[in-house]
């Protein structure tokens, strides 16, 4: 697969690490409005996680300004689209209507009226989602038990993500740009609970609110005979930027994980423990842990549909539009939804 990356940010540095490791996917070209990224200038992207970024030989890429030299190059099979959220929905149209396939970075839009919208323009396998979760070891373990069974049918799930002061991003709260940590974050999770679970009926939800927008929230999403909860947001202090984890039952075993990240360089871990009814305790050996594997994953998966295959629930964007509809469940109702309860804290 020949793929071009739109947006050269932290994204675009980390999909572009995943193409070199890859072996059925590649990096062609890319596009970006800096004419020193143009130049192949990549140093000083900053993020949470990766290596630090490098100056890149662009001496064979395609290498644009905009989306639409990426578009008039027919040896281009795939754009990679890392752009801010809010430009998601006018790049992956473009895209789609040029007949190129595309893989977006999550979320597919900032509202799941406008996701149904480009799941509708695109033909079977042309459109694809990035949820990286269900890549990463810890949680491809878990899917796969619930799609074989092991340890029999899904029970109840309790999930969680919290970063700390996202001040990296002025707009984090904006509704029309970045949508809070709901958009931003918790879409992981409510990815996962999708291919987990199902769709809820419904949420309740408490939430504390910055802007409008939830900051804070635990909620108790609707499943009939089911016990699912997810929390997370933002809290206020620097020194852990970042935790997520689950724990989740079944007929007979509960599984259990938790990662986080300290501003000194520590981290905290419950590594993938296996608590089975009858007392034993697992910990399944996971190949991995390199965060970028996954990546190399998503593309390997993305490559596989562009060569003919079906579109995987994991890069479905049925399922990413449905999941934001579960973040959507959980904001703060502008009318009165008999299916979600919404109690504010505002701020």
């Amino acid at each position: 697969m020949r793929a071009a990356i739109l947006g050269v940010g932290f994204m675009g540095w980390i999909h572009s690490l995943a193409y070199r490791r890859s072996e059925v996917a590649e990096m062609v070209g890319f596009a970006s409005r800096s004419s020193a990224k143009r130049a192949g200038d990549w140093c000083g992207i900053q993020g949470n996680f990766g290596p630090l970024s490098e100056q890149i030989d662009v001496s064979e890429m395609i290498v644009c300004e905009d989306l639409d030299g990426l578009l008039a190059d027919d040896s281009i099979d795939l754009i990679d689209i890392c752009l801010p959220p809010h430009l998601h929905v006018e790049t992956v149209s473009r895209s789609l209507a040029a007949g190129k396939k595309v893989l977006c970075e999550k979320p597919l839009a900032l509202s799941a009226d406008d996701a149904e919208r480009l799941t509708a323009m695109a033909e079977p396998g042309q459109l694809m989602v990035g949820h990286i979760l269900p890549f990463m070891p810890e949680f491809t373990f878990l899917a796969e038990a619930n799609e074989n069974q092991r340890y029999g049918k899904i029970l109840s799930g309790r999930f969680q993500r919290t970063i700390g002061p996202p001040d990296w991003v002025p707009d984090f709260y904006d509704r029309s740009r970045v949508g809070g940590p709901l958009l931003d974050l918790q879409v992981h999770d409510a990815h996962l609970i999708r291919m987990l679970f199902g769709m809820p009926a419904g949420a309740h939800t408490v939430s504390h609110l910055i802007e409008g927008v939830p900051k804070r929230y635990e909620t108790v999403l609707n499943y009939e005979g089911r016990v699912v909860s997810v929390a997370g947001g933002v809290i206020d202090s620097s020194a852990r930027p970042f935790t997520h984890g689950y724990e989740v039952s079944f007929e007979n075993a509960t599984l259990r994980f938790e990662f986080a990240a300290y501003s000194d360089g520590s981290s905290d871990t419950i590594p993938l423990t296996v608590l089975h009814n009858d007392g034993r305790i697992e910990r399944p050996d996971l190949a991995g842990g390199d965060p970028i594997d996954a990546f190399v994953a998503e593309v390997d998966s993305a490559a596989r549909v562009v060569a003919g295959g079906a579109v995987p629930p994991t890069l479905d964007p049925v399922l990413a539009t449905d999941a934001l509809r579960i973040c959507e469940m959980q904001m703060p109702a502008t009318h009165e939804p008999s299916a979600h309860d919404s109690v504010v804290i505002t701020e």
